[in-house]
């Protein structure tokens, strides 16, 4: 690795739109997948953990809410860190952190130390895979970037699918020891990921143009002037009620179809429609986002995809048979996928490359708080009622009002950018690049008379490929 390059997206860089890029997509496609899969996939060892230890369910599913917390809440520190250290060394350390949680959680005697191993520092280490591959994401693409962002973005549905079905195979084998055991194991491709995280380094044209590079780069480690900015402050408040309700419908769906006095396997089979349609919904939310119509006007995009969920889930309040709620999955799948593609590309459309850092940490950590608030109080809605009916309608009235808010407000209260750099500084620097990219370097004036001088002198190296011994075949 070297030593460690702070890749921190200095202007003057052009995002590639490919290339390298592509490894980067792969790298947080299976990121993804790991951080929004992983707390779903360790639920299936919960009835085997109330065994061992002699617990109830509602204190196993603390694993899965810390592992959720720890994800979203520490969003922050995974910003300091990335500007302090990079993008890459934060994912390597991350990877560590995530397979060593798992691997110590196999060897756990009470519930407690689960908590910690398997919640805290298994959590901890996949929040600093997520946020830098976000980070990195950004920087590597641009034109292509809604597309990437919905590709990446299907990681999590694919990985729902897999880790699941593995997750039983495992414990059916090998129990919940081994199983966890080899889990860690696979944590240990976030590493991998993390080491396809090659940072992009400034073209090499002049002293000065490295002298505006470097200025640029020296940047606070979490920048909280994206507070200025009544786009991000609006997006900020939008997504922090939209989560309240988001997560609720996946959770109950399937105790409602249990409490129509369907089978567990028909009431399971509920989340792999849903899981199926998201899979396509996200690659094509990402193309629809990426069309030149569509793209400058892609915050509205993402309020009619929050609104198409919640209406969604006012719907669904009313199924009362089985095939109502398969059309709930089927539509509510199509617009969790939308929401799912289009969050991120929305913050990094609203704050840009060189904000995006600390703007999605402290995203991160407002969302925290309603993740941890929404599910437990549509629990106590339901336990209050004994209707799932009023549990869907609040989560659908809480999405549609958070569409509201992101909508309205833009509308109202957001100017369009215009085109130029909104500060002094940075349409001066972006004049003094032009002037580097237009005015050829001083090196480069070569004489005519010396490279005829060259050709005369040489011209068996003029237009003849060098054999080599080496690399001949």
């Amino acid at each position: 690795m070297g030593a460690v390059v702070v890749d921190d997206g200095p202007s003057g860089i052009k995002a590639p739109d490919g290339g390298w890029g592509w490894a980067i997509l792969f790298g947080c496609f299976v990121i993804t997948g790991f951080s929004y899969a992983f707390p779903k996939a360790v639920s299936v060892f919960f009835k085997e953990l109330n065994r061992e230890f002699g617990v109830g369910y509602s204190d196993t599913a603390w694993i899965s809410s810390i592992l959720l917390a720890m994800l979203y809440g520490t969003g922050p520190l995974c910003s300091v860190c990335v500007n302090r250290f990079g993008c890459r060394p934060v994912m390597l350390v991350g990877g560590l952190f995530a397979s060593l949680g798992m691997i110590m959680a196999s060897f756990c005697t009470n519930i407690i130390q689960l908590y910690l191993t398997a919640g805290v520092i298994t959590g901890l280490g996949l929040a600093l895979n997520f946020q830098p591959s976000l980070i990195m994401l950004n920087r590597y693409f641009d034109k292509r970037r809604p597309l990437a962002n919905g590709l990446s973005a299907a990681g999590s549905p694919v990985f729902l699918c897999a880790l699941s079905p593995l997750g039983q195979i495992l414990q059916h084998e090998y129990g919940w020891r081994g199983g966890f055991l080899i889990l860690g194991g696979m944590l240990l491709n976030c590493c991998v990921c993390g080491a396809l995280m090659r940072p992009l380094e400034p073209p090499k044209k002049s002293e000065v143009t490295k002298e505006i590079v470097e200025k640029k780069t020296k940047k606070k480690l979490l920048d909280f002037s994206v507070f200025k900015d009544t786009g991000f402050v609006i997006y900020t408040v939008a997504a922090s009620i939209m989560v309240l309700g988001l997560f609720v419908p996946p959770v109950f769906v399937v105790s409602y179809a249990k409490d129509l006095k369907y089978e567990d396997t028909k009431a399971a089979f509920l989340l792999s429609i849903l899981g199926f349609i998201d899979i396509f919904a996200r690659p094509t939310c990402g193309v629809i986002a990426g069309l030149k119509q569509v793209r400058p006007r892609c915050v509205y995009l993402f309020s009619f995809a929050m609104f198409f969920n919640g209406f969604t889930d006012l719907m669904g309040s009313m199924a009362d048979d089985y095939a109502g709620l398969v059309v709930f999955c089927i539509f509510f799948g199509i617009s969790y996928g939308m929401v799912g593609a289009l969050q991120f590309e929305v913050l990094m459309a609203i704050v840009g490359t060189q904000k995006f850092s600390s703007a999605i940490g402290l995203v991160l950590l407002a969302e925290a708080m309603a993740v941890l608030v929404g599910p437990p109080s549509a629990g106590k809605i339901l336990d209050a009622t004994n209707r799932y009916m009023f549990v869907f309608i609040t989560a659908g009235v809480e999405v549609t009002v958070s569409a509201l808010v992101l909508a309205l407000g833009n509308f109202c209260c957001i100017k369009k950018k215009s085109e130029e750099p909104q500060t002094k500084e940075e349409a001066a620097e972006r004049e003094e690049l032009n002037k580097m990219e237009d005015k050829p370097p001083e090196d480069a004036k070569v004489d005519s008379i010396e490279v005829e001088h060259f050709l005369k002198d040489e011209p068996e190296r003029n237009g003849e490929v060098v054999t080599n011994p080496e690399t001949c075949v």
